[in-house]
């Protein structure tokens, strides 16, 4: 079993920045991050938002969550960063390259 992370960033953020985001992620023990372009409609404030975000998908070992999780933690721009974790099943080969790191 792998854990699939995902989160979301702001669209205001360049992408050099996502960049260096997910390199902080990978730093933390992330095996792979993926990012792309999103529209999200949402309630905040009681008010129905639409907007373009970053979307991440941080695939992840099972042992190196928690440290990828407080690096999400810690340099989030949202009051309310969306943290959603699946564990899954993955191929041998790639759970192996997962847990490589």
């Amino acid at each position: 079993m792998i854990n699939i992370i995902t989160t979301s960033l702001p669209f205001s953020m360049r992408e050099f920045e996502i960049t260096s985001f997910a390199q902080s992620l990978v730093e933390a023990g992330a095996a792979c991050v993926q990012q792309h372009e999103v529209s999200s409609t949402f309630k905040w404030q009681g008010e129905i938002e639409h907007e373009k975000e970053w979307s991440l998908r941080i695939k992840v070992s099972i042992k190196k969550n928690d440290s990828v999780i407080q690096v999400i933690k810690n340099l989030h721009p949202y009051d309310v960063p969306q943290i959603i974790v699946h564990s899954v099943e993955a191929s041998s080969d790639y759970e192996d390259w997962v847990y490589s790191f």
